[in-house]
């Protein structure tokens, strides 16, 4: 008998763009967009609500599904929302090992 051949899955490719937002707040918007669908209730607009997104398992992705995160137009990012709170983001998302973490200008 043959060896079953494993089936590699493309992992998802998800954006944050850094010209969707212009402050903290239309930032969670921006992270509302982009891995959420679907919900029939408001997410929180804090890193601990930010951090449960992250997860999976709001209508994007499932939880822990690996998925890559591809922050376009970052540099802009860092201006509009600071170095130290760009740095706490990524901090975040660093601690989930199923993200693969690029950024983009």
């Amino acid at each position: 008998m043959g060896k079953a051949k494993k089936m590699k899955t493309k992992m998802q490719m998800l954006k944050i763009n850094g010209d969707n937002f212009s402050d903290l707040e239309t930032f969670y918007d921006e992270i509302d967009r982009v891995l959420t669908k679907d919900l029939n209730w408001k997410t929180g607009h804090n890193l601990d609500a930010f951090n449960d997104l992250l997860r999976g398992g709001f209508g994007i992705f499932e939880y822990g599904e690996p998925v890559t995160i591809l922050w376009t137009n970052f540099s802009k990012s860092k201006q509009t929302l600071g170095e130290k709170q760009i740095d706490i983001l990524i901090d975040i998302i660093a601690d989930h090992k199923h993200i693969e973490f690029l950024t983009k200008d």
